[in-house]
């Protein structure tokens, strides 16, 4: 299995990246605040407008780490990395079964029904864990329904319509699911760009670093992230990223968010009203995820087709891995990852 190695995040908005020898170097007002080997990390993200070094783009680039570029509130600008690695003959498999119609249906079918199981699959442990909720058991079922729609649909803007009234669904009784601060985290509904509310502005900014991991996945066995099966193909987008991250958005995003805002690792201090429709984190806040982030990424869980236990941060490169075996025509169908 291959090992987990970290992820650089640097969260200050003014700090400057460079490379001392073999070292990743980073300095604010031309002060060294922190280094690390570029060994002991597979990539870099960082958070600010002031950038980094050719010298050092040129070490990650050799030494095989991506080095990926986010606003400050966590939009994506750009990416850096090497020479992309794999077999041509995985990618012209990759290519030509997204052009196929019944491929790539097959594919959105089994993506959008294990997202809409582990929607199911937490609003049923959140009664386990809390008692009977009526409305949370009724968008349980509704979720059922929506999934067994999802495996005989026709057609991929079905697949996508039942996403739809899934998410509606599922995100409808989302703020039963907060227990605690309800008062700081009033969630109205899935709303971006801007986000309108603190929940609305931490789910984004984790599924933005969900993404990220799925990308470098991709890269990483071969595939090419930005040619996918069910999301539209746009100049800029990893496709094929965004279709893997719909079976982990609930398990590694959701959970995540929840967990923060229920054990109070979070609070409402650390977000600031921007007008009178928009709301943005501090940069404590973003430490705080990223924290939180990196520490539930080394925990480990039994693969429910593996059957053995990996840490949860490998889980993007297990999928990834998974769906080229299945490109290759080495496993029969796409194991899906279910949350047990």
């Amino acid at each position: 299995m291959r090992i987990l190695l970290n992820t650089l995040y640097v969260t200050t908005p003014d700090a400057y990246l460079s490379k001392d020898g073999l070292n990743v170097v980073i300095s604010v007002n031309q002060k060294e605040i922190f280094r690390i080997p570029v060994h002991n990390i597979e990539q870099i993200v960082t958070f600010g407008y002031i950038g980094a070094s050719p010298g050092l783009m040129k070490l990650c680039a050799d030494s095989g780490v991506a080095l990926t570029f986010l606003s400050p509130q966590g939009r994506f600008i750009s990416r850096s990395q090497g020479p992309t690695k794999g077999n041509v003959l995985l990618r012209k498999a990759q290519y030509q079964r997204s052009d196929n119609p019944d491929y790539t249906l097959h594919l959105c079918r089994l993506f959008i029904a294990a997202k809409i199981q582990n929607y199911r699959n937490i609003l049923r442990r959140f009664v386990r864990d809390n008692g009977s909720d009526t409305d949370v058991e009724r968008a349980a079922d509704e979720l059922s329904r929506c999934r067994r729609k999802v495996i005989n649909a026709d057609s991929v803007e079905r697949v996508r319509g039942i996403e739809g009234d899934a998410a509606t669904s599922y995100f409808g009784v989302f703020p039963h699911l907060i227990l605690n601060q309800k008062e700081s985290f009033v969630f109205k509904g899935r709303n971006r760009r801007p986000p309108k509310d603190a929940v609305n502005a931490m789910l984004s900014f984790v599924y933005t670093l969900i993404s990220n991991d799925v990308t470098a996945a991709l890269e990483t066995v071969g595939l090419d992230p930005y040619v996918g099966f069910m999301h539209a193909l746009r100049p800029g987008r990893p496709s094929l990223a965004l279709d893997i991250m719909e079976e982990l958005r609930a398990y590694l995003g959701d959970r995540l968010v929840l967990s923060l805002i229920n054990r109070k690792q979070i609070t409402g201090n650390q977000f600031l009203q921007q007008g009178d429709e928009s709301i943005t984190m501090t940069d404590d806040a973003r430490r705080t995820i990223i924290s939180a982030w990196q520490a539930r990424k080394k925990e480990q869980i039994q693969h429910p087709f593996l059957n053995e236990k990996v840490s949860i941060g490998l889980l993007p490169h297990i999928q990834a891995m998974m769906l080229a075996r299945y490109l290759r025509n080495d496993l029969d169908d796409y194991p899906v990852f279910l949350i047990q």
